[in-house]
């Protein structure tokens, strides 16, 4: 089986899953992706779906009148601004789902009283932590995997509505992009698989920092996905041990190296190594059942800098700057002889 050695893949694993943690630290530190003030996107206005005050009926209606188990969806424009803030049911494409909600105008003392300004990012992250943590994770039944693709965030008022007294803080979770934006998703996330993986084809760099990005596969990159693979159905009845993923992910991730390239002589003859990751434990007690497997090249326990996609063949493909080592000819394989 085509694979790194032991202890090359072990150096890679541990680069690997310093990567992932910090880029799931940056998707949830900037989680709050309607609150007012800067770092976060703004919800310009009282759009359709929500309960506006500009009906003079309410002066300090709420902007929304979700609540636990909604969800929402908005449109962002090229500069920023949100649009068609709406709820609209779980099973549909969304970017938010409500876990709870929070009224902040019943906070102690007078923080958040009719004169106040909105929170600045900084109290923003407080509240989230202080408000929504907990309150998510009973949302889930406590199934959550922190370092997963969804994140805790958090939903203040528009600026309009904040000055006429609206003080609804939604608390909830998201699946944001490498820049922490909401993306789309279907589905409740407690019926979800909450494994953060990329698309087979997609081809990912690790920078100096340890954040993973999805780039161009012509652009600088360290992995090619072959596949997503779920363990859901091979371990159904039981959290797996790493020498479980491993005996079997060996084969499936050198079996989608084949399939992905066309046969496993093109794998040979651009000379990576299949590579996947496995669910830690806590990870897996948190819902995640799938992760990827990928193309790599290990050049002394670190990932090489690979420029190409594999699929191109060796023209297509440098690894380091260089084409891919010249490969010796060999016996066909098994399969491949003529019959006698």
């Amino acid at each position: 089986m085509a694979s790194t050695t032991t202890g090359a893949r072990a150096a890679l694993l541990a680069l690997l899953a310093g990567a992932v943690g910090a880029a799931s630290y940056v998707a949830a530190s900037d989680a709050s992706p309607a609150a007012s003030g800067g770092g976060g996107t703004s919800i310009s206005s009282a759009s359709p779906g929500s309960t506006a005050a500009s009906t003079g009926v309410q002066p300090a209606a709420p902007f929304t009148t979700a609540d636990s188990g909604s969800c929402l969806t908005w449109q962002v424009g090229q500069d920023g601004a949100i649009t068609g803030f709406e709820q609209t049911p779980c099973d549909s494409e969304h970017r938010f789902e409500v876990s709870t909600r929070e009224d902040l105008a019943t906070f102690p003392a007078s923080e958040f009283g009719p004169d106040a300004e909105p929170p600045n990012q900084t109290r923003q992250a407080q509240l989230r932590e202080e408000l929504c943590g907990a309150a998510t994770l009973r949302y889930l039944n406590g199934v959550y995997d922190p370092n997963g693709r969804y994140s805790v965030a958090s939903i203040l008022p528009p600026a309009d509505a904040w000055a006429r007294g609206d003080r609804t803080m939604l608390c909830g979770l998201q699946v944001t992009d490498s820049t922490g934006t909401p993306v789309l998703t279907t589905g409740a996330a407690a019926t979800q698989d909450q494994a953060r993986t990329l698309d087979t084809g997609q081809c990912a760099a690790v920078d100096a920092a340890n954040s993973i990005t999805v780039v161009d596969c012509a652009e600088p990159h360290q992995m090619e996905i072959t596949r997503v693979v779920s363990l859901a159905e091979v371990f159904p009845d039981h959290t797996p041990t790493v020498e479980e993923q491993d005996g079997y992910l060996g084969d499936a991730c050198t079996a989608a190296a084949h399939d992905y390239l066309g046969g496993e002589e093109n794998l040979y003859q651009v000379a990576l190594q299949p590579f996947w990751t496995t669910i830690p434990a806590a990870s897996w007690d948190g819902g995640s059942r799938s992760m990827n497997c990928a193309l790599v090249f290990s050049n002394e326990g670190n990932f090489a800098t690979l420029t190409g996609s594999a699929t191109a063949g060796r023209g297509g493909l440098l690894i380091d700057g260089n084409p891919p080592p010249e490969r010796p000819d060999r016996r066909p394989l098994r399969d491949e002889q003529p019959a006698p």
